[in-house]
């Protein structure tokens, strides 16, 4: 009998590609002050292509968190049991200083940094929830110097220690954020949760909360209506004495990915908690975690990009069609390059955002001033774009982009996560003109951003222009704000390219993305762009 199951023509295993060797990557580090985590980066990378790493990710994915609110006997217990892959995945990115670096390491560009090290550990999201919400605390959490002065030091600790025990007993912590109600989502202030006084310096805690990730973390920053106003509480798992608080997981939501990351609802059943901050005052005691989560939002982002490009042009390396590899066909190179472009824009303008945080935390006002506005507008649309990259980059792969095997499909699954998290569209783009009004020179200090490259492309010119044209057309400016915030973004994605990007990326980002030359979907690129050094700089070496 003839074989009929032969395999040929099929890509190798995507396996020793470290995601740190994309020059954009390292470029923008470098240009964001952290050259001098080069090398922590590479080796992180390293790790990430490895398929012991992969393997970690794979099972975090597939062997769902599970909720036990009570033991064999009868007592509340309230533990969500993970696989050890996730724990395994959490050990190692505290290992390097995920969850904490810019605290410890004092170094100009720490935040540059970290950002670029959570860009590259990209085997699995779920667990970067919680490295994202520890890392994100700690300015928070400064607003009680005496809370920070005793559990600072086990959050930014290279350490993780995940038995639920008292907190100042524990070798390292985790943190998580406890903020949204089903009766009011992003609208915080229509929170209903209840904090009474109890007149020995802590609150008696009151509510249900209807979205709160990674609930086996050892402490939550939780809003509820004080007697002074909405406010920002401490509320630990375990109490000093060693019983457990009162907060009662009620369930675990069914996400569409995501599945590593445990989100449940949890009800505030007389749950103790400590103040952080003054009363009436807790979203701007807790803006500041909001910012840096939404910063890894932005950054997690460009990391589906960078994956799902790296994963598309290794099948394309590799497979063949019609006569030749896929690399060399024409309309597919076309498909390739667009997406190179937008990962490039993508990564550019999020580390940016990561250096202006870096230079804010040292006292920078015009960078704090720029990440004010720069910040959400980079959310929004950077969010935005992942879902679409993703889609494109699976169906490179034809039918095995949407078999789980191959990676491509959690990699969809997990894209839209990152616009949804930390505020959706809506919020980030109304938030970008919350900072216009508020702090109006912020306005002054975005566009000499933006005025920065004048001079070097006609196209971006007319580009920024019409933004400045939107920023005067206050009468439409709320209905408009997602226009503005996607006008920005590509705005300061046009000016880094100019100014430091790869000319061929460049110039092909300022014939589509300024120019709008271009379709309504990734592969439209027109003729005459030289696309051959912009796919080299994508490909898996």
């Amino acid at each position: 009998m003839a074989d009929t199951h032969s395999v040929f023509n099929q890509v190798p295993p995507f396996v020793g590609h470290n995601p740190a060797d994309h020059p954009a990557l390292t470029e923008a580090l470098v240009r964001e002050g952290g050259e001098w985590g080069l090398g922590e980066v590479q080796a992180l990378g390293a790790l990430a292509g490895t398929e012991e790493a992969m393997r970690w990710g794979d099972l975090a994915d597939r062997n769902r968190p599970v909720l036990h609110t009570h033991d064999k006997f009868g007592h509340r217990v309230d533990e969500v049991e993970y696989d050890p892959a996730y724990h395994q995945l959490m050990r190692t990115a505290t290992e390097h200083g995920l969850h904490s670096g810019p605290w410890t390491d004092h170094r100009p560009g720490a935040h540059a940094v970290r950002s670029a090290k959570l860009a590259v550990w990209n085997v699995e999201a779920g667990h970067l929830c919680p490295i994202s919400m520890t890392y994100a605390v700690v300015p928070a959490l400064r607003h009680a110097p005496d809370l920070a002065a005793v559990y600072e030091p086990l959050l930014t600790t290279r350490d993780y220690d995940p038995v639920l025990a008292v907190p100042t007993s524990k070798r390292a912590l985790t943190a998580g954020m406890s903020m949204t109600e089903k009766q009011g989502g992003s609208d915080v202030r229509a929170n209903q949760t209840s904090a009474t006084p109890n007149g020995d310096g802590t609150y008696t805690i009151v509510g249900h909360k209807w979205f709160t990730s990674a609930p086996m973390s050892d402490f939550f920053l939780t809003l509820a209506q004080a007697p002074g106003g909405l406010s920002c509480f401490f509320v630990p798992r375990v109490l000093p004495d060693g019983t457990r608080n009162r907060l009662r997981l009620q369930r675990l939501k069914d996400k569409l990915g995501n599945h590593g990351n445990a989100s449940s609802e949890i009800e505030y059943d007389d749950a103790t908690g400590w103040l952080v901050g003054e009363e009436g005052r807790g979203v701007r005691t807790i803006i500041e975690m909001v910012s840096l989560t939404r910063l890894d939002c932005a950054v997690a982002s460009a990391s589906v990009m960078m994956t799902g490009l790296s994963r598309a042009m290794h099948h394309a390396q590799h497979r063949s069609a019609f006569g030749d590899y896929l690399i060399d066909q024409p309309l597919m190179r076309n498909v390739l390059a667009d997406l190179a472009i937008e990962a490039e824009a993508a990564i550019a303008v999020s580390m940016r955002m990561a250096g202006a945080t870096d230079a804010a935390e040292r006292g920078d006002e015009r960078e704090g001033l720029i990440r004010r506005i720069g910040l959400p507008a980079t959310k929004y649309w950077t969010c935005k774009r992942a879902p679409a990259f993703a889609a494109e980059a699976m169906e490179c792969l034809g039918g095995n982009g949407y078999i789980e095997d191959f990676g491509m499909a959690r990699l969809f699954r997990e894209s839209p996560l990152a616009g949804i998290w930390e505020g959706s569209g809506n919020v980030s783009a109304l938030d970008m003109l919350r900072a216009m009004a508020t702090a109006p020179k912020s306005v002054e200090a975005i566009t000499d951003e933006l005025d920065s490259a004048l001079g070097l492309d006609e196209r971006y010119d007319a580009h920024v222009a019409s933004i400045k044209s939107q920023l005067g057309d206050l009468e439409h400016v709320v209905i408009g704000a997602r226009r503005l915030a996607e006008s920005l973004c590509v705005g300061l994605q046009g000016a880094l390219l100019l100014r430091h990007g790869h000319p061929a990326v460049a110039e092909a980002f300022a014939a589509t993305r300024l120019a709008r030359n271009w379709g309504s979907a990734f592969g439209t690129l027109p003729p005459g762009l030289d696309l051959s050094p912009i796919l080299e700089r994508a490909l898996v070496k």
